[in-house]
């Protein structure tokens, strides 16, 4: 029901952008957003969206390099990661995530994820 893509092999300094589709159900309502999980470590929280868009929350680790934005045209339910100078710590697979709860801030948690994808895998070269 959430399908990301966009992933890849990029270079330290590169950027990409993920996507992430709903489908199967309506999330119209739901705040959507990242989370990462890289080798040997915990799944962490990178960035969310509120359903309207005008609410957005991001992990320190990616402020000011990811943007998360969202596209509700035409029953989309997408949400977008942009990310720019990616580092090689930012090499992990990335989950998209849906939360009922409104608020960006609440899908930071991971107890409060009743939604994810799949996942798409980035690796940043040094």
């Amino acid at each position: 029901q959430l399908v990301e893509s966009g992933g890849g092999l990029v270079q330290a300094g590169g950027s990409l952008r993920l996507s992430c589709a709903a489908s199967g159900r309506t999330f119209s309502g739901y705040t959507m957003g990242w989370f990462r999980q890289a080798p040997g470590k915990e799944r962490e929280f990178v960035a969310a969206i509120r359903w309207s868009g005008e609410n957005t929350y991001y992990a320190a680790s990616v402020k000011g390099r990811f943007t998360i934005s969202r596209d509700n045209a035409n029953a989309k339910n997408t949400a977008v990661l942009q990310m720019n100078s990616l580092k090689p710590e930012d090499t992990a697979v990335y989950y998209c995530a849906a939360t009922y709860y409104s608020d960006a801030q609440s899908l930071a948690d991971y107890n409060n994820i009743h939604y994810w994808g799949k996942g798409t895998l980035i690796t940043v070269s040094s």
